[in-house]
């Protein structure tokens, strides 16, 4: 009979060790090294791959099976679409208009670019997705039961994005003008908020990863709301300051 995940030998170890790379990862990231992200998480999400691996999980059970590749590019390719159309419409309407003037974007084409075609994919959502809809929900379901593989990644992605809205006040103008509470708390209700919309978030990229099996799907649809998102603000900007 097979043993329960939580009793699995070294199942918990392996959990709190992944936990704390992903924890050291973060810091480095976003505090320590922020102009070496990219290579950074890189290299944590392929020590993370490696450690899954290492404790026996397969390449479709990591959501990584060719098998489910064109499912995943099926769901992934229509929720992206619809992205494009809710970012498209909501940088034209003026009531929303403001909600786009991040200043986290590019002010020229060619840093637009790196943004979103290497900064993204590779330092945003390669990473994330293999940590926390690949990695972390197999190695937590081993180490505690499936239903914390279900549920703690989508509260611990929420978290990741805690210090990432640091700044946010700061490179948002429609924020920080929302709230007239000083900087500190305007700050912990930005980070407030990131964590709750990122959580909302990770769990619509675990849904799309289940219902495709393939973790394509949330790439695509991740690579889409952070990629547009920087292209729509660079378009409002532009126009701001001609």
């Amino acid at each position: 009979m097979r043993p329960a995940p939580a009793r699995r030998p070294g199942a918990r170890r392996t959990a709190a060790g992944a936990l704390t790379l992903l924890a050291a990862t973060n810091v480095v990231a976003n505090r320590v090294a922020p102009r070496s992200s990219v290579p950074v998480t890189l290299a944590s999400a392929t020590a993370l791959a490696a450690l899954a691996r290492a404790r026996g999980h397969g390449w479709s059970t990591l959501g990584l099976g060719r098998d489910r590749l064109a499912a995943g590019a099926r769901l992934g390719g229509t929720a992206a679409a619809g992205v494009a159309f809710l970012y498209t419409a909501g940088a034209l309407l003026p009531a929303t208009r403001p909600l786009f003037a991040d200043r986290r974007a590019a002010p020229d084409l060619p840093g637009l670019v790196r943004q979103s075609l290497l900064d993204v994919p590779l330092g945003t959502v390669l990473p994330e997705e293999i940590a926390f809809r690949s990695v972390l929900p197999v190695l937590l379901s081993d180490a505690f039961g499936e239903h914390a593989g279900r549920v703690l990644p989508v509260l611990l992605f929420g978290l990741w994005h805690v210090l990432p809205s640091a700044d946010l006040v700061a490179a948002n103008p429609a924020l920080a003008s929302a709230s007239a509470a000083g900087t500190g708390a305007r700050r912990a209700n930005a980070a407030l908020g990131a964590v709750v919309t990122t959580s909302a978030g990770g769990a619509l990229f675990a849904a799309s990863r289940a219902r495709s099996g393939s973790l394509l799907a949330p790439a695509l649809l991740h690579t889409a709301l952070n990629s547009l998102g920087y292209l729509a603000a660079w378009a409002v900007n532009r126009a701001r300051r001609q």
